[in-house]
């Protein structure tokens, strides 16, 4: 077993714990935005303990420091917005990848720019989703469309900021730190992913920043 192998599965297995850990108080302690239920463990999978201190910190309804940032735009509001961000790209980022494994599909003949399509399309959707259940709950009364126009001014800038880095990395794996590039099979690529979404993290929390600060994007 290579060395590359062995940092994927501790990576890996230090995602699954977080995500776990984070399913197991969320279940005792539910989010007041229900679809956060999904968002800490999903940012589990990828940010791993940093999801876990950040949940705890600001997440977990009977410890939110966040409260004591109530000011829009703090960094406690502007983290929390694009975990919610993070987790819709993910979950589509996610779902692209074995679509795109199993079915062999090739855009341009090349199977990376099949991900790329195929994934940003899958995140895009599952980001809106994502949005749209942070809105309506709170604004029932203005209804399912105006709901979803809301989510899509206010996830769009962020999704493709987000994507901006995350395909910027795949890139990067793809051409130049491999001369094979690792296939979905190996737990090496799910490693790849981890940093790829760590890295849309970063890129897009200026554009959650600036869509918070606002007034477009609901503080979280």
């Amino acid at each position: 077993m290579d060395t590359l192998t062995i940092i994927s599965i501790i990576a890996l297995a230090f995602g699954l714990v977080s995500s776990l850990v984070i399913i197991v108080d969320v279940t005792r302690y539910p989010q007041q935005m229900a679809i956060m239920n999904v968002v800490w463990p999903i940012n589990g999978w990828f940010l791993g303990p940093i999801a876990i201190w950040t949940y705890f910190k600001w997440g977990r309804i009977k410890a939110k420091d966040i409260d004591r940032e109530d000011n829009r735009g703090s960094g406690a509001q502007v983290f929390t917005s694009t975990s919610h961000c993070s987790a819709g790209c993910t979950l589509g980022d996610a779902v692209g990848v074995p679509f795109v494994a199993l079915t062999g599909i090739a855009i341009a003949g090349s199977v990376l720019f099949a991900h790329y399509i195929v994934e940003f399309i899958l995140a895009y959707i599952f980001g809106i989703i994502f949005q749209f259940f942070a809105i309506y709950p709170m604004n029932k009364k203005a209804g399912a469309t105006s709901a979803i126009k809301e989510a899509i001014k206010a996830d769009t800038l962020s999704l493709l900021a987000f994507e901006i880095g995350m395909f910027g990395w795949m890139a990067i794996v793809h051409f130049v730190l491999f001369t094979e590039p690792p296939k979905p099979s190996d737990v090496s690529y799910w490693f790849m992913m981890q940093i790829a979404m760590i890295l849309g993290f970063l890129t897009s929390y200026p554009a959650n920043r600036w869509l918070v600060k606002k007034g477009i994007k609901e503080a979280m």
